[in-house]
C-alpha cells in the first residue's frame, strides 16, 4: 500500500520471524489457544464442558475470521469481546463456555508474555550468532597490533582482536541478562477482574484448591511453570520494563560496536561490507559510507529511548489496573523487539563481511609509535650508561621539533631519525629497530584475547544448537 504510512521496521529492517511473532495471526491464534487451555482445564476439574465443544474450538484455533471480528469491534468498541463473539460464530456449540470466568487480560496479558518469551528466544539466537561471528574475527586478528585511542587521541597500542573482545564481552553481559529475564517470565494466570480470582472461585463453588489447580493447568498447557504469585487485573508492568531494559542494553552494546566501526572506517583501517553496485552517495561517487553501522546507531537510539515507555507505564498504574498502558504497549514492546532484530542482524552481516587493511593499520601505528617508544629508548640508553636527565631533555626537544614538523609543516614524523643521529644516545639502527617492534608495545593484548576467547568458546559450545542463522539484509 503506497497511499498510507507503513512501519519501516517491518517494511525495511526487521526479519520475517520477528514480524511473524508479533503478527495478528500469531496474536489472535494465541488468544484462542488460551481459551482452549482454559476450557480444557475447566473440564478436567469437573465443569460441564463437552469434548465436542473443545474439538470445535480447536478446529478454528488458527482460522481467524477477521472481518467478523472487525464488525463486532466497531459495534462494541472492545477488541477482546469482538474476538469472543467472532470465535463464537465459528463455534456455536462452544460459544456459551468461551472465556468462561475470565477477563480481557486473561488473553491479553498472557499472550503478551508468551510473545515476549518467543521473541526473546529469537533475540537469543541472533545474539549467539553475533557473538560467534565476533569470536572468529577476534581470533583471526588477536595478534595484529593497532594504534589504540583514548578520547580518540593516540594512546598505547593494542591489537585488533583485543578491541573486538570488548564488543564480545558487552554482548556476553547481554546474553546473561537475557537468559535471566527469559527464565523469570511467568504468566498472569487466571486472576479475574481485580486479581482475586473471585469469578473462578464462584465457578468452582468456593473450592480454592481447584482454582489454584486451574491456573497451574493453564500455565502448563501454555508451556510455563506457573504464574506470578499476585497481581491486579494485569501482571506488573515492571515485567515489560525488565524486558525492554534488556533490549536497550543490547542496543547499547551494538551501538558501541557500530561507532567503533565508523571510527575505524574513517581511519581507513577497515570497511564494512559494500556491494559492487552499492552507492555511497548520490553526489559523491567515490564515497563508501559505513551505512550499516550508521543504521545500527540510529535504531539503537530508538530502542534506548523506547525503554523509557515501560518505565513510565509501570510507575503510572492505578491501584488494580488502568487502561492508559494499552495503546503504549501495543507500540513500544513489539517495536523494540523488531528494532533489536534489525540491529543484531546488521551486526552479524557486518562482521561476516568486514574487510581489514593491515598495511593501513601498520601505517597509522607507525606514525605514532616513535613517540610511544621514547620511554623504552630512554630506559635502554640508561642501562647502557647514559645520563637519564640529559637523555630525557634531548628526547623532549626532539619530540617537540618533530611535532612542529608534523602539525605546522605537514611533514613526516622524523623523531626516530633525530634520535638515531644524536650521538648522545649512542644507538645503532638495529638497536633502534628492535626497540620499535610494534608487538613490544601491546602488553598482554594478544594473551588476554586468547584467554578470553577460550571462555567465549565454552559459551558458544553451550549454545551450539542456535548457530548457523542465515541473515539477509534487505536494504
Amino acid at each position: 500500500m503506497t497511499d498510507r504510512y507503513e512501519n519501516p521496521l517491518c517494511k525495511r529492517y526487521a526479519g520475517r520471524e520477528m514480524q511473524r511473532i508479533f503478527s495478528d495471526d500469531n496474536k489472535f491464534s494465541t488468544w484462542r489457544k488460551l481459551w482452549i487451555a482454559l476450557a480444557e482445564s475447566q473440564r478436567e476439574l469437573g465443569l460441564d464442558i463437552g469434548e465436542e465443544q473443545i474439538a470445535e474450538m480447536k478446529a478454528y484455533a488458527h482460522d481467524i475470521n477477521y472481518e467478523v471480528a472487525a464488525a463486532f469491534e466497531a459495534e462494541t468498541r472492545h477488541d477482546v469481546m469482538a474476538h469472543i463473539l467472532a470465535y463464537g460464530e465459528q463455534c456455536p456449540k462452544a460459544k456459551p463456555i468461551i472465556h468462561l470466568g475470565a477477563t480481557s487480560c486473561y488473553v491479553g496479558d498472557n499472550t503478551d508474555i508468551i510473545l515476549q518469551r518467543d521473541a526473546l528466544r529469537h533475540v537469543k539466537k541472533l545474539l549467539v550468532n553475533a557473538i560467534d561471528k565476533l569470536h572468529g574475527f577476534a581470533n583471526e586478528y588477536k595478534s595484529l597490533p593497532c594504534l589504540a585511542y583514548t578520547h580518540f587521541q593516540a594512546a598505547q597500542p593494542t591489537t585488533v582482536g583485543k578491541r573486538a573482545s570488548l564488543w564480545i564481552q558487552d554482548l556476553l553481559f547481554d546474553l546473561e541478562r537475557l537468559e535471566f529475564t527469559q527464565n523469570a517470565l511467568k504468566l498472569l494466570g487466571c486472576r479475574g477482574a481485580t486479581g482475586t480470582a473471585a469469578s473462578f472461585l464462584s465457578l468452582f463453588d468456593g473450592d480454592h484448591d481447584k482454582v489454584k489447580m486451574l491456573e497451574q493447568k493453564v500455565c502448563e498447557k501454555m508451556g510455563f511453570d506457573g504464574a506470578y504469585p499476585v497481581s491486579g487485573q494485569t501482571y506488573s508492568r515492571k515485567i515489560d520494563y525488565h524486558t525492554l531494559s534488556l533490549l536497550s542494553g543490547i542496543a547499547q552494546s551494538a551501538c558501541k560496536f557500530s561507532n567503533d566501526i565508523r571510527l575505524m572506517s574513517h581511519l581507513k583501517e577497515i570497511d564494512e561490507p559494500f556491494q559492487d553496485t552499492q552507492v555511497g552517495s548520490s553526489a559523491m561517487p567515490y564515497k563508501r559510507n559505513p551505512m550499516q553501522s550508521e543504521r545500527i546507531a540510529s535504531l539503537a537510539r530508538f530502542v534506548t529511548v523506547d525503554a523509557l515507555n515501560p518505565a513510565l507505564t509501570a510507575s503510572a498504574q492505578w491501584l488494580e489496573r488502568t487502561l492508559d498502558d494499552s495503546a503504549n504497549r501495543r507500540i513500544a514492546i513489539p517495536q523494540a523487539f523488531l528494532a533489536v532484530d534489525a540491529i543484531l542482524s546488521l551486526v552479524i552481516n557486518i562482521v561476516q563481511g568486514i574487510r581489514v587493511y593491515p598495511k593501513t593499520i601498520a601505517k597509522n601505528l607507525g606514525e605514532e609509535l616513535p613517540f610511544m617508544a621514547t620511554e623504552n629508548i630512554l630506559m635502554h640508553c640508561v642501562r647502557k650508561g647514559g645520563d637519564r636527565q640529559t637523555l630525557h631533555e634531548r628526547i623532549r626537544l626532539h619530540s617537540t621539533e618533530a611535532a612542529v614538523k608534523i602539525k605546522q609543516e605537514g611533514g613526516e614524523n622524523d623523531l626516530i631519525s633525530r634520535i638515531l643521529n644524536d650521538k648522545v644516545f649512542r644507538l645503532s639502527e638495529d638497536e633502534l629497530n628492535d626497540l620499535l617492534r610494534a608487538d613490544g608495545f601491546t602488553g598482554r593484548a594478544g594473551e588476554q584475547t586468547e584467554e578470553f576467547l577460550s571462555e567465549v568458546r565454552s559459551v558458544l559450545e553451550k549454545h551450539k544448537g542456535l548457530l548457523g542463522l542465515d541473515i539477509k539484509i534487505r536494504v
